[in-house]
């Protein structure tokens, strides 16, 4: 791809602008340790919401998106889009919960909610776990993203890419800390839909697509464009549409969609000015994140079926491209080099800026944890905060350098989804419960954590060469089923088999948070005093099903109006409008 002296210079001027707000934000950043990680918790929900969208904006994500729609089609995205459940959730009754429970990160929630060595260990451990191996991961499969698109547009070597990209947002993520993350978020996001959206529309008009009309009905796409997966194909049914909807979204835990709310969803409610914008922070990130967000990406992804229908085609376009690195999702790189001069530029920039937002992201919310859960707590208790200040940004550093090292050796961001979504399956439910059963203790987590662990590691390296009874890549969502079905059962009986938590922490946590009191009613008996908190969760969770019929309403109405299916677009945006109206008029008599 030839890149003009245009292109460079709209990729040099968002490099100087993201660094400049990175120096901005420092004035302030380096105050003490909750200026750093919390912008002092007086952030607007706008500014929030839209660095939520940011940060799950990164440049892996429209390669998974791509990897998708090339293998399953345009309904193979429920395996994500089914999250706006637990989105929704923690919108309506989590958002403000975490806002009151008034903890730095959401790690330090287990010693408010748990007690003795149970949760201390809980948080050092998942401060470690979470923190650095978990986020490294993440963060590793934006990297590997970023290593695939540059190494095709620009013809960067992998280490050339992860030096210019790690650098640049490790200076301003290290110097302006969340303040400057979420000011280069606001930035970097419309600059990200722009690219998106303006490489979507050139593409459509490459002759060799010939319009969307052609692109539609071109016998590579045509097969592909069903929303909702074929109900005759139970192979595609039950993997792509009825486990994620049934199972998925409340069992399994995932950075950006975990139940109950968590990690760096968690980080920006906490910032927020006060509960009422926790709230519309998480609904502006929602609406944006699976109604308009997904539809450029997947138009790309269509028309790479038509240019590069094997991935032989792109191995010949792109001989330079590492064997290990070729894959499905890379289409979404390869089509971005029909780009001319001046788009070029604004879309790779636009690529830029979606790595960076997430791994700026994940490297503050990733050294929160280190430094707030693990080295404040329990390694140094008496640290100043200038000295907390800067094991962040040592941390920071570390663990970009981590994630650099292992980008180098995946080959597939859905590969890595697939192993996370494992990994942390069954535990969801607990953190949906833990907030509204009083019974639930930190055994409970710590029962959930391991076993999810082995079932995972089982399943994805052992089982299939023990040859007893072997899961067949068709039937892959088994492993799923397996370990809710074995983590939940064993979480279940050791919470039912262990002490729960003293009666000081659990009504301690209960009159600080004041969640409804319908699973605490044993516990409170016992106190005749105490106040019960009726709550309205009943209300709260009709909005979370309105909110959700809402989003898939709008989400489907874009997709019927590029179909040009006039009178399911038109009935799909009246029901998205008459549910917005509904959901706003709820929303203000939330308390």
């Amino acid at each position: 791809m030839n890149i003009s002296i245009i292109d460079w210079v709209i990729i040099i001027l968002f490099f100087v602008i993201s660094m400049l707000i990175g120096v901005i934000a420092s004035r302030t950043a380096g105050k003490n340790a909750k200026e750093f990680f919390l912008s002092g918790r007086n952030m607007p929900w706008w500014l929030l919401g839209v660095s939520m969208v940011a940060t799950t904006f990164s440049a892996d994500t429209p390669n998974l998106v791509t990897d998708i729609v090339r293998k399953n089609g345009v309904s193979g995205n429920w395996v994500w889009w089914a999250f706006l459940l637990t989105g929704m959730l923690t919108v309506f009754v989590y958002a403000k919960l975490w806002r009151r429970s008034e903890v730095t990160t959401d790690l330090e929630f287990y010693e408010l909610r748990y007690g003795g060595k149970g949760a201390a260990f809980l948080r050092a451990f998942r401060a470690l776990y979470l923190g650095v191996f978990f986020n490294v991961v993440i963060m590793a499969t934006v990297s590997l993203a970023a290593i695939k698109i540059f190494g095709v547009m620009l013809g960067l070597s992998s280490w050339e890419t992860l030096l210019i990209v790690s650098v640049v947002t490790v200076f301003y993520s290290s110097l302006g800390g969340l303040k400057g993350v979420l000011l280069t978020d606001f930035f970097q996001f419309f600059f990200a839909m722009a690219g998106a959206f303006g490489a979507a529309i050139y593409v459509v008009g490459l002759p060799e697509i010939g319009g969307l009309n052609n692109l539609l009905s071109h016998p590579n796409v045509a097969g592909k464009l069903n929303i909702i997966p074929d109900f005759s194909d139970w192979n595609l049914l039950i993997p792509l549409f009825i486990m994620p909807l049934a199972v998925q979204w409340w069992a399994t835990w995932y950075p950006g969609a975990e139940p109950g709310g968590g990690g760096y969803i968690a980080q920006r409610m906490l910032s927020a000015k006060n509960e009422k914008n926790a709230i519309g922070a998480t609904l502006l990130f929602n609406i944006t994140h699976y109604a308009i967000r997904p539809w450029p990406w997947i138009i790309i992804a269509l028309s790479s079926l038509i240019i590069f229908p094997q991935l032989s085609d792109m191995q010949e376009a792109f001989p330079n491209i590492e064997e290990g690195k070729l894959g499905d999702d890379l289409a979404y790189s390869a089509m971005l080099t029909f780009l001319p001069s001046g788009l070029a530029g604004v879309v790779l920039a636009s690529l830029i800026a979606a790595v960076m937002s997430t791994l700026s992201t994940h490297l503050n919310w990733g050294s929160s944890y280190v430094v707030n859960d693990f080295y404040s707590r329990f390694v140094k208790p008496n640290a100043s905060d200038k000295e907390l200040v800067a094991v962040g940004r040592i941390s920071t550093v570390g663990l970009m350098v981590l994630a650099a090292l292992l980008a180098t050796v995946l080959s597939n961001a859905l590969e890595a989804f697939n192993i996370l979504l494992q990994i942390g399956a069954g535990t969801g439910l607990i953190f949906i419960l833990r907030w509204f059963w009083w019974r639930i203790n930190a055994y409970t987590e710590i029962s959930a954590m391991i076993v999810s662990f082995i079932v995972a590691i089982y399943f994805e390296s052992i089982h299939n060469k023990l040859g007893f009874w072997p899961i067949p890549d068709d039937m892959a969502y088994l492993k799923l089923v397996f370990g809710v079905t074995l983590t939940t059962l064993t979480w279940v009986a050791v919470t039912l088999l262990t002490k729960p938590e003293e009666d000081r922490v659990l009504l301690a946590f209960y009159r600080k948070v004041r969640p409804a009191s319908w699973g605490w009613k044993k516990l409170l008996s016992r106190y005749p005093d105490e106040k019960e908190e009726t709550g309205q969760l009943p209300m709260e969770i009709g909005l979370m099903l309105i909110a959700s019929v809402m989003v898939y309403a709008a989400l489907f109405a874009v997709g019927f109006w590029i179909y040009g299916q006039v009178l399911a677009a038109v009935i799909a945006t009246l029901l998205a409008v008459a549910g917005g109206i509904l959901v706003f008029r709820g929303w203000k008599k939330m308390r």
